[in-house]
């Protein structure tokens, strides 16, 4: 999985990298999306990787996390 954060404004850029940062999914300045990583994703990650951050996540640390925040929510 890919998590892919907007860090720069569209403002004065080209049409067709506002065009592949709205396919992505983000909006505004700091929006953050999660994405299957792919061959197409990166691909438009590498279109507009002036503007994005992007970092790899692994699906089992997010469901450990996720387990361990409703185990101390029934602890309580």
């Amino acid at each position: 999985m890919l998590r892919i954060t907007l860090t720069k404004g569209l403002v004065g850029k080209r049409d067709d990298q506002k065009k592949v940062v709205r396919a992505l999914g983000l909006g505004k300045f700091n929006s953050s999306v999660v994405h299957a990583d792919s061959p197409t994703i990166r691909g438009m990650c590498n279109k507009v990787h002036h503007l994005v951050t992007v970092v790899e996540e692994n699906d089992a640390e997010k469901k450990d996390g996720a387990a361990k925040a409703t185990k101390a929510k029934s602890a309580k």
